[in-house]
């Protein structure tokens, strides 16, 4: 009989680094949305991957970011708790930083996360991530000249996402963590999110990658109806009737588009992706709700499950 291994990992890092990314990489599946807009992901993910006697326990946090009402703190909140009880951190940085490669230059937030993996005196792993994008693969030298200089790290591990080069090396680093402990997950099971959040979820990342920068942070997601029928012909179809909330009413006319035609685009993008998920044929409705101010909203953060509490 064998032996089983479990290792649970935090992923901290900026906004827009690729945290997700790389998460769903190392799952082989997508289980947290993406986008090129910061703050993405909002609470704390788990993605599990079990591979024969060893599982591994991903927990993707939202970017480190200063919080401007409260659903930013909440958000960092949940990176803080995703650095307690784990057996190891992966802190991601980007390959092609958008500063000049200098100690003085280092984000505040980067300098935040690695003093957190101090105080705490957490096993870590730097992962540089989108080396796709250079051009000239020296650059990468320096910075690890520049972040080794700041912590002993455990491992460097230089990667992209995107290709998937330099994931298996991660993924060995992670495993090197993992203790004798019995699979905390059934073996099958690749996450903890309930299927109403991975599809409020994926509606999400179709309005992110169709709005303008502003718009997105102030929307969220309520599947109202989530159920399985028949078809007339017999073939089961999945129904999910959802409200994006928004905060002001010019941006609810931006989201519909002209004739209702952006609406209909985010429809069809994300029906297309819950059909591929579920492995089945999806029915989906969306209507758009004005609530102003609701990112300040204790009661609508509780209701749309992003609070500090739901973990």
């Amino acid at each position: 009989m064998m032996s089983e291994k479990s290792v649970f990992v935090t992923i901290v890092g900026r906004s827009n680094v690729g945290k997700s990314s790389i998460m769903n990489k190392m799952l082989g599946q997508k289980i947290a949305i993406v986008s090129n807009k910061p703050q993405t992901t909002r609470t704390r993910i788990m993605g599990v991957l079990t591979k024969g006697e060893s599982q591994f326990v991903f927990i993707d946090t939202p970017g480190l970011h200063k919080p401007k009402n409260l659903l930013g703190e909440n958000m960092m909140k949940a990176v803080k708790d995703g650095m307690a009880d784990v057996d190891a951190v992966v802190l991601v940085v980007d390959a092609k930083p958008h500063f000049t490669v200098d100690a003085d230059n280092i984000p505040s937030a980067e300098l935040e996360l690695i003093d957190r993996i101090k105080e705490r005196k957490l096993p870590a792993i730097l992962a540089i991530n989108k080396i796709d994008l250079l051009v000239n693969k020296e650059e990468i030298l320096k910075l690890i000249t520049l972040y080794s200089s700041l912590h002993n790290f455990d491992a460097v591990v230089p990667l992209s996402a995107k290709t998937g080069n330099g994931i298996d090396i991660l993924l060995s680093e992670i495993k090197s963590y993992e203790k004798d402990a019995p699979h905390f997950f059934p073996d099958d099971e690749i996450t903890d999110q309930s299927e109403k959040v991975m599809v409020a979820e994926i509606i999400r990342e179709k309005l992110l990658r169709s709005l303008a920068k502003e718009i997105p942070h102030g929307i969220a997601v309520d599947i109202e109806k989530f159920y399985e029928t028949d078809t007339s012909k017999g073939e089961p179809i999945l129904n999910v009737e959802a409200v994006v909330f928004c905060e002001k009413d010019s941006h609810k006319g931006i989201i519909i588009g002209k004739g209702g035609q952006g609406l209909k685009n985010i429809g069809s993008k994300a029906r297309e992706d819950i059909e591929r998920f579920f492995g089945i044929r999806a029915n989906v409705k969306i209507w758009v709700k004005v609530k102003e101010g609701w990112r300040n909203n204790r009661g609508m953060i509780h209701a749309f499950g992003l609070d500090i509490d739901k973990n």
